[in-house]
């Protein structure tokens, strides 16, 4: 590549951008210099610009031996504007709320080259326009304010090497202090913020001159490694340990770093607790928590031995019940005999305040409740059914004949995440059954013991042999460990027609650790490839034209492809801009949204990234997929109908939430069920084969499983067991300690 030309200043209108990498900000766009001549192609930090904007580059002109003459930006402003193709083609772009491509040429019809200038200072004339009136007017005069308020924070953010999405989150949550906190408490940023991490507020507290050792840094870095932990599924980390982490984060001296946590325990910034060791005969060990997750943990082992142990009875039709005439009737009412371990089941939740059922697929756990749940009907109880997601909340209320919630629409969880029911309001029911009781974490676990009433009889489903939940904790796990005084029933015998199932019969291979068998089943295929990139080809072919040529499945509703990471030619990033091009691709009159590196569409399939408590009827939560029914340039909003059977708009502003979900990783697909699944798995995954992961994609199919990829990687992930247990200490709280 020739050398660039350095120094150069570039002002143009960005007219469309070709690639986006959100991670990086790498962006490349062609841009209109107004001369009349061809779009020129720009190459740099341009994440955020929208097309549109006129935008003033500081770069060097270079040429690429492939793509031709380049400019390579270094950092840009945006700039007004000044001619009538140039206002029409800003105002049209969606910049300003509620003025799409129609009104902007309405506008411009009008006022010519002076529109921009009427809606800064005589926004009232607006009502000129045909079609305006006083109540739109006002609405656009409020959304100029507040982008001409946003553009000056990221005139000073963009000096520091703030992205414009993330400079309008942060004027967003801190208005017109934005600036004040960025220059004194820069860490903030990264509690405060969705979107900024540690290393982002690090780079801006760096670019305002906050000290590479200060103890503000410091304690932000110590609380940012108990933060990632956590994201790891971890509720606490050993002193030793998140002092050795937090050491590599912020290269530093330990002994800095052994002072600054010593401050933030005395400021009760994290909880300090002394647990027992990993080793059993190593003593203990300082835990260090984040409040939150040590105050959760406490509460919820308080409330389940409370559960447990108190004499409150709100079932006491079944302390005296003759077991062999309500099981006979119960056979007369369902036409089939349960197991005896079924039995034992049924007994323990209709006796137990407390109780876990847990088996593989095919064992009859699903029977099982449905028999608890007649039983405990036809002694006139109330019961209250839940699960974590939206399809396992619809799949109980067709097991059940009774209306199923997610277990955030049941407790009612409001902004900021409070719940409605608590230990003040607890729900009105005497018995509670939550199925995929696997994916409850430890905050949304203690959220709803709490509002369990003393008497009250929960029971908890779910497969213990499965992935434990996305959020910190191993709720089921922990209930289950040895020790606990947890009354429980594990299902292990497979019924004759969940066992001609291949899905199921493979589920319980892989779980004992033998590969599954890939002939000669009808349910159950494997497409053998070793080469990564034909992988992801082949995934997309059978997504796309194979699965519902065979079996007349929708490729987007029936079928999800489940991959082991994110990352890589066969991961869910590269696999979802495959399949959005062959299921949803661009098509005149279809309008679309960029939003970092992604481009939104009506009937892309979408999921959301974060726990959002202020979405919805009562939040919309980490894992909830949808799909995109509207994109609305004007309004600049998109609309998602969710498998909650709900409408959640987003502003284009706030679309870093969503991502789309043609293919997610198989962490992410935990307490859905989906009619196929399709399953890419390379050697490049590696660190992430292994068996439970293997077992919860496969378990996570109703009728077809398809596996794409190399044999050696499904060997791997068989033979792999899970690499050890997340630091929590629910179970040790529940045998008194």
């Amino acid at each position: 590549m020739a050398e660039p030309v350095r120094g150069s200043v570039l002002e143009a209108t960005l007219e469309r951008i070709t690639f986006a990498n959100e991670e990086t900000g790498y962006t490349v766009a062609r841009v209109d210099t107004g001369r009349g001549g061809e779009l020129v192609t720009v190459v740099g930090a341009l994440l955020g610009a929208q097309p549109g904007e006129v935008l003033r580059m500081r770069g060097r002109w270079g040429s690429h031996p492939q793509y031709g003459r380049q400019f390579h930006v270094d950092d840009y402003t945006t700039v007004l504007p000044a001619t009538v193709q140039g206002i029409r083609r800003y105002l049209g772009s969606g910049l300003v709320k509620g003025i799409g491509p129609k009104l902007a040429d309405a506008i411009v019809a009008h006022f010519g080259a002076g529109a921009l200038d009427v809606i800064e200072t005589a926004p009232d004339r607006l009502v000129e326009v045909p079609g305006l009136g006083p109540k739109r007017t006002k609405l656009i005069a409020m959304a100029w304010e507040e982008q001409r308020a946003i553009k000056e924070v990221m005139v000073f953010l963009q000096g520091i090497g703030v992205s414009t999405s993330l400079a309008v989150r942060i004027y967003k949550q801190y208005a017109d202090k934005a600036i004040d906190v960025v220059r004194s408490e820069p860490y903030r940023l990264a509690s405060d913020v969705w979107g900024i991490g540690f290393k982002t507020a690090d780079t801006i507290a760096r670019s305002v001159g906050i000290p590479h050792d200060s103890p503000q840094r410091i304690k932000a870095g110590l609380q940012f490694t108990l933060s990632e932990a956590s994201g790891d599924g971890h509720c606490f980390l050993p002193d030793q340990q998140l002092i050795a982490e937090a050491v590599k984060v912020l290269h530093v001296d330990a002994g800095l770093v052994i002072d600054a946590l010593a401050e933030l325990v005395a400021e009760e910034g994290v909880v300090r607790e002394e647990l027992p060791g990993a080793d059993p005969a190593g003593g203990s060990e300082a835990a260090i928590y984040l409040p939150p997750f040590q105050h959760a943990e406490v509460a919820l082992s308080a409330q389940l031995l409370r559960l447990l142990r108190t004499s409150a009875e709100r079932m006491p039709a079944f302390g005296g019940v003759d077991w062999d005439r309500a099981l006979a009737w119960l056979h007369r009412q369902t036409g089939a005999e349960l197991a005896p371990e079924q039995e034992s089941a049924v007994k323990l939740a209709l006796t137990e305040k407390l109780a876990v059922l847990t088996g593989g697929p095919g064992c009859g756990k699903s029977f099982t409740v449905r028999s608890i749940v007649t039983l405990a009907t036809a002694k006139k109880a109330r019961i209250v059914l839940a699960a974590p997601t939206g399809r396992a909340a619809k799949r109980l209320t067709e097991l059940t004949g009774h209306e199923a919630a997610t277990v955030h629409r049941l407790l009612e969880l409001k902004p900021g995440g409070d719940a409605a029911y608590d230990r003040d309001r607890p729900l009105e029911a005497d018995l509670v059954v939550v199925d995929e009781a696997s994916m409850l974490d430890l905050l949304l676990a203690n959220k709803l013991a709490k509002a369990i009433a003393p008497g009250t009889h929960l029971l908890l489903v779910g497969d213990v042999d499965q992935l434990p939940s996305v959020g910190a904790g191993e709720v089921l796990r922990d209930l289950l460990a040895d020790g606990t005084p947890v009354p429980h029933v594990r299902l292990t015998r497979i019924f004759r027609q969940a066992g001609e199932s291949g899905v199921v019969t493979n589920a319980h291979r892989i779980n004992a650790g033998d590969y599954p068998l890939t002939q000669g089943l009808g349910d159950f295929f494997h497409f053998s490839i070793d080469d990564p990139g034909e992988t992801a080809t082949m995934t997309v072919d059978v997504v796309a034209r194979r699965v519902p040529a065979k079996f007349g499945f929708d490729p987007r509703r029936d079928v999800q492809v489940l991959a082991p990471m994110h990352r890589g030619p066969a991961g869910a990033g590269a696999l979802n801009a495959l399949l959005q091009q062959a299921l949803t691709p661009p098509r005149p009159g279809l309008p679309e949204r960029r939003s970092g590196g992604r481009v939104f569409r009506p009937g892309d399939k979408v999921t959301q990234l974060r726990n959002n408590y202020d979405k919805g009827a009562n939040g919309v939560f980490n894992g909830t997929q949808g799909v995109v029914t509207e994109v609305d340039l004007d309004e600049q909003t998109l609309t998602v109908h969710t498998d909650d059977d709900e409408d959640v708009d987003y502003e284009f502003a706030e679309l870093d939430e969503l991502a789309h979900a043609y293919a997610v990783s198989i962490h992410r697909s935990q307490g859905s069920e989906y009619p196929c699944v399709v399953v890419p798995l390379t050697t490049s995954a590696w660190m992430m084969l292994q068996r439970n992961l293997l077992y919860t994609a496969v378990t996570r199919a109703r009728r077809l499983v398809v596996l794409v990829g190399s044999r050696k990687a499904i060997g791997q992930a068989v033979r792999t067991v899970g690499a050890g247990r997340r630091h929590t200490a629910l179970a040790h709280r529940l045998r008194g300690g």
